[in-house]
């Protein structure tokens, strides 16, 4: 059985039903995927931000002499935890990309497939018009960057 994808006025493709069931599998694993990372980044984040904190508590004991040295360390650790915040950036960027395969896998179904009777057609959400979310490509102390 031949699948055709077509829109008005567009040229057809013919391509076998089962390469279309592949690709649609093969977006939805990328999805999952995708998701599965996410988690993993903000897990991450979590435990860098709570040992950030600690080292900077432990820093700012009172019973530690003031030096040069310690200033240095404890002016990096800041830096370091205004730099974790690109998981942030990095969740929306996965968000968005999810969004956007899941949008093609459902699509690629439902104009190939078609549905059946009593079939629910899959939600087809549109492409987000802004092809990247997020802008910023760097983090520096102070900046800060609305979407």
């Amino acid at each position: 059985m031949q699948a055709s994808l077509t829109t008005p006025s567009a040229p057809s493709v013919q391509m076998p039903l089962m390469l279309v069931a592949e690709v649609q599998d093969s977006l939805l694993v990328v999805v999952h995927d995708l998701n599965r990372l996410d988690g993993l980044l903000a897990h991450t984040m979590e435990n860098l931000m709570e040992r950030f904190t600690a080292a900077s508590a432990n820093l700012a004991h009172p019973e530690l002499i003031s030096s040069k040295e310690l200033d240095i360390v404890r002016s990096t650790l800041r830096a370091a935890v205004t730099e974790l915040q690109f998981q942030d950036m990095a969740s929306q960027l996965i968000t968005h990309t999810s969004k956007i395969l899941q949008g093609c896998a459902y699509r690629l179904a439902s104009e190939s497939m078609g549905s059946e009777d009593g079939e629910a057609v899959p939600f087809v959400e549109e492409v987000p018009e802004r092809p990247n979310p997020v802008t910023q490509d760097e983090m520096d102390a102070g900046s800060i960057e609305l979407f």
